[in-house]
């Protein structure tokens, strides 16, 4: 009996082992790693043709417009004019007239030199003058004098001879007065100290009270003019062809910014290009006059120097980013109407930091892929994502040749 059950439970389990594998079979093998679900996510993404991936893209329109060239260099700038005030007499400093720091006009006195001892030598030399033209005016009677009574043989030609030398010798006594009179007048007017120029004075470096001497070296304050000021920088050698262009054609516009380039100063014209390239730097010196009524450019700072050049007008333009550099020349990527990617070989004339001009190789209004390009392969599908507008290409920084 027990032989029979065993017997019973063998065959059930053969039975029911044959009929699962039987179904197993006639279904297929369910989702393994590596199966259907595998292929799922490895397959296309929705909206895919045929299987291809579609890549995101960032593009922009080229378009026709204007592109103003600069040329951008390092500077400093200086004073347009700039003395130091020293005396030009000898004397007690009496008086210091100015306030440090503060703009003083041409010919506003400064300073007094103590003018007494100027004062007496003019008074001497005035009273000279008038010893000297009575004396003169007393030889002239006489020599008149003497020409009558020599006409008349009543004394000798020699003495008549003889009150014209003392004549002439008492004009010449009365020339040199007066010279002595003129000298000692011009040192009496050096011992009042003017400006020489309209400007801002600066650290007063002498105190009243002190023996000042001629031509001393450190002199009595440096006055500065500010206002046009001065901005000198360099550019490369290789630029000099198109600044004498543009230096042909008018009046350059130079720009003015502070050392980093986030701020505009002030705006004037190129006044001055060096007559000769430093062979050290291969640089040419440049000289720009800046309007600073506001005082914003002080002498000795730092600044970046931007010159408008030239201006592309009707240029084809699209961001410098779209234009890339391969085996065969510059290509850009092209967005298609049906949305596929096409290398399109392009003649680049000019890249700024911001915009390329595109001469030869595309159209306005076509799409051009400036983000992505790496991910892409002529003929690729595409999905273009229109990028805001560049910025003003006249804030971009030197214009370079591709």
């Amino acid at each position: 009996m027990i032989r029979v059950v065993i017997a019973a439970a063998v065959v059930g389990g053969l039975v029911y082992y044959l009929r699962t594998r039987g179904a197993s079979t006639a279904t297929g093998p369910g989702p393994t790693a590596g199966g259907s679900a595998s292929r799922s996510e490895g397959g296309p993404r929705a909206g895919g043709a045929g299987g291809e991936r579609i890549v995101p893209v960032h593009v922009a329109i080229a378009q026709a417009g204007d592109l103003p060239v600069w040329l951008e260099g390092l500077g400093t700038v200086a004073a347009f004019q700039q003395v130091t005030v020293r005396p030009r007499v000898d004397g007690l400093l009496e008086k210091v007239l100015f306030t440090e720091g503060q703009p003083v006009k041409q010919g506003e006195v400064l300073a007094q030199i103590d003018p007494r001892p100027f004062q007496v030598a003019l008074s001497q030399a005035r009273g000279a003058l008038a010893r000297d033209r009575a004396n003169l005016e007393t030889l002239k009677k006489n020599y008149e004098r003497y020409k009558g009574l020599a006409a008349q043989q009543l004394v000798a030609q020699q003495q008549v001879e003889e009150i014209g030398g003392q004549l002439g010798q008492a004009e010449g006594a009365v020339k040199i007065d007066l010279a002595q009179v003129a000298a000692a007048q011009l040192q009496l007017d050096f011992a009042t100290i003017k400006a020489p120029l309209s400007g801002l004075t600066g650290v007063r470096l002498v105190d009243a009270g002190n023996l000042v001497r001629a031509n001393d070296a450190t002199g009595l304050v440096v006055i500065t003019q500010v206002d046009p000021a001065a901005v000198l920088f360099t550019i490369p050698q290789d630029r000099l062809p198109a600044v004498a262009a543009a230096s042909a054609r008018g009046d350059v516009e130079v720009e003015v910014w502070n050392r980093d380039g986030s701020q505009k100063l002030a705006t004037g014209k190129l006044a001055v290009l060096d007559n000769q390239i430093n062979q050290t730097t291969s640089t040419l010196r440049l000289k720009a006059l800046v309007p600073n009524p506001e005082r914003a450019l002080w002498p000795n700072a730092f600044v970046k120097a931007k010159m408008l050049v030239e201006t592309k007008r009707g240029a084809m333009l699209v961001p410098a980013v779209a234009v890339q550099r391969g085996p065969q020349g510059t290509f850009v990527y092209v967005v298609g109407p049906d949305k596929t990617a096409q290398l399109r070989p392009v003649t680049v004339g000019l890249i700024t930091a911001n915009k390329a001009v595109i001469e030869k190789g595309l159209g306005g209004g076509e799409q051009v892929v400036v983000e992505g390009q790496n991910q892409l392969r002529p003929g690729g599908k595409v999905e273009p994502i229109e990028d805001k507008p560049a910025p003003d290409p006249k804030r971009s920084p030197t214009a370079k040749a591709p």
